[in-house]
C-alpha cells in the first residue's frame, strides 16, 4: 500500500470572495491573504504544517496548548522576509 504525503500552509488575513462563472459557477477567495497562504504551502515540508507570524499570534490565543515552533525567517516571493512557524 502506499503512502500519501501532504504539505500544508495557512495565513490569516482579510479576503474577498465572490462567485465566479454562470455556466459553471465557482466560491472563489481573492486577495493578498491567499497568495501568502500559498506561499506558505509552497514553502512547507512534507506532512508538515506551516504557518505565518500572523497566524501564529492568533493560534496562541485562541489554542494556548498548541505546541508553535519557530521556523524562523524565510524569503517568500513577492513579500521579502517572513517570520514562519511549523504548527505540531
Amino acid at each position: 500500500r502506499g503512502f500519501v504525503n501532504i504539505r500544508v500552509g495557512f495565513h490569516s488575513g482579510p479576503v474577498v470572495s465572490n462567485v465566479v462563472g454562470s455556466r459553471n459557477p465557482r466560491f472563489c477567495l481573492f486577495g493578498d491573504t491567499v497568495n501568502t497562504a500559498s506561499r506558505m504551502e509552497s514553502n512547507s515540508a512534507a506532512n508538515r504544517i506551516h504557518c505565518s507570524s500572523a497566524s501564529a499570534e492568533l493560534l496562541k490565543i485562541q489554542h494556548p496548548n498548541l505546541r508553535l515552533n519557530p521556523r524562523g525567517t524565510i524569503e517568500v516571493k513577492g513579500k521579502g522576509d517572513m517570520e514562519t512557524f511549523w504548527v505540531n
